[in-house]
């Protein structure tokens, strides 16, 4: 009876010690619910900006501006060309078939990147100039020597702080048609009854 009794002690104690170890065992957490969500509340803002509507209608170019807006800035195949609203990536084209530069097409509108990329193949230029489905206002432009565009008055004043800020010093930016308000032009010309107007980027 005795010896019965000692056993149940034990058992019990030993039940007692495995329960104890179950409270004291780590537990791995599982993992937070929202991160998934996060991974995709991460998705670059550039893709959520290239999904709405352009800034301004487009309007070609004619070929003579053209030729004036890159004359003007004094491209040469050492130049890298950043065209801010690309359309059909006439400005790309040019700067690289005229003058050997590299060039960077920009366009927040799929029809335009797909007519922009037609023209580059049509004129054999794929190793020189890049087309990007983005929005203009947040693209890094820091790898551009020269910038060209043909926004609207508000748009060019709307970019100055972006312009100042990731440019480098010696940066030419040529615009067509419109100024930037207070920054006043450094060259401005008439071709064909339509501006053109240069800036270059200030030492800081």
């Amino acid at each position: 009876m005795q010896l019965r009794t000692l056993f149940l002690v034990f058992v019990a104690i030993g039940i007692a010690c495995d329960n104890s170890a179950a409270r004291q065992a780590p537990v791995v957490p599982a993992p937070p619910a929202a991160a998934s969500n996060q991974s995709s509340a991460a998705k670059p803002q550039a893709d959520a900006n290239r999904n709405r509507p352009p800034d301004v209608i487009y309007v070609p170019t004619p070929p003579e501006v053209v030729d004036t807006m890159l004359q003007l800035a004094g491209v040469t195949k050492d130049d890298v060309v950043y065209d801010l609203g690309c359309g059909d990536g006439r400005i790309p084209v040019a700067a690289a078939s005229k003058y050997g530069a590299r060039a960077v097409g920009i366009d927040i509108d799929p029809q335009r990147v797909q007519e922009a990329n037609e023209n580059v193949k049509k004129n054999s230029v794929e190793k020189l100039v890049t087309i990007r489905n983005e929005d203009l206002f947040t693209v890094d432009l820091s790898g551009a020597t020269v910038v060209t565009l043909y926004l609207l008055p508000s748009l060019n004043q709307r970019l100055i702080p972006k312009f100042m800020k990731e440019l480098k010093p010696g940066t030419r930016i040529v615009s067509h048609a419109f100024d930037m308000g207070d920054w006043k032009p450094e060259k401005e010309v008439d071709v064909m009854g339509r501006k053109v107007y240069m800036w270059t980027i200030p030492k800081r």
